[in-house]
């Protein structure tokens, strides 16, 4: 395969950006997106070029790091990781725009990778649970409703990656948020600090710049790990509970 890619470069979070066009040649399907990077950069560097930063670590579909934004789509056109996304989901000849994550909470440190520590100033805000540490429990020491059990585990799979907030329109952080609260809340040992929790993440994803929560639905649409949209009225319940209180 041979693709045009017109790369979003930028050197530094206070210099212009733009986005540079690129040919790669002789790419396998088989390959995925960050592997047709890799090939770019090795042309790049053996030209004597700056390579293109870009973020990732597992390439495994675990860590998130890998987030960018391809032809217009968070993570691409497939429901899944950039590093897993395939190059046979492209065809020969194709141009292919890759930029970074546009959100005001995440500004663009170099190219393609942007600062998302605003992420973990939210997970912060939610403090610790009182719940005794140490040695395993064991397994039926705590009951937890299976209905309970199933959807704290569907909402703890958030990754973190930040796609949902690429894919919002006003940049808001609502789907991850919600799942973060959520998957706790769900749990008896989260149930103590559930209305703190909710306060003070909610309060920090404000204060962190996120945009406002208009339920378009392209959260969810591009959540990697399909966190669902009814995680934002879940958490918007536990906020009104936890306010009214």
């Amino acid at each position: 395969m041979n693709l045009t890619l017109r790369v979003w470069r930028q050197a530094g979070p206070d210099e212009p950006g733009g986005f540079i066009t690129y040919v790669v040649r002789d790419i396998s399907p088989d390959m995925s997106f960050l592997e047709m990077l890799d090939t770019l950069n090795e042309e790049l560097i053996l030209r004597g070029e700056e390579p293109v930063a870009f973020d990732h670590d597992c390439r495994e579909g675990i860590c998130g790091a890998c987030g960018m934004v391809i032809n217009g789509q968070a993570h691409g056109p497939q429901p899944t990781t950039t590093c897993q996304l395939h190059m046979r989901h492209f065809a020969d000849g194709d141009t292919v725009d890759v930029e970074p994550w546009r959100a005001a909470a995440f500004p663009v440190v170099r190219d393609l990778v942007v600062d998302r520590s605003a992420l973990d100033r939210v997970i912060g805000a939610g403090g610790y649970i009182t719940a005794p540490t140490g040695s395993a429990p064991e397994a039926h020491a705590t009951a937890v409703p299976k209905e309970a059990a199933d959807a704290a585990f569907e909402h703890a799979a958030c990754i973190g990656c930040g796609a949902c907030v690429a894919a919002c329109p006003n940049g808001s952080a609502m789907l991850f948020t919600a799942a973060k609260v959520v998957h706790l809340n769900l749990l008896p040992q989260g149930a103590p600090e559930r209305g703190s929790r909710v306060r003070g993440m909610v309060g920090a994803m404000d204060a962190e710049d996120f945009g406002g929560c208009t339920n378009t639905g392209e959260c969810a649409t591009a959540c990697p790990k399909g966190i669902p949209l009814s995680a934002i009225a879940s958490l918007n319940r536990e906020f009104l509970r936890s306010t009214l209180r």
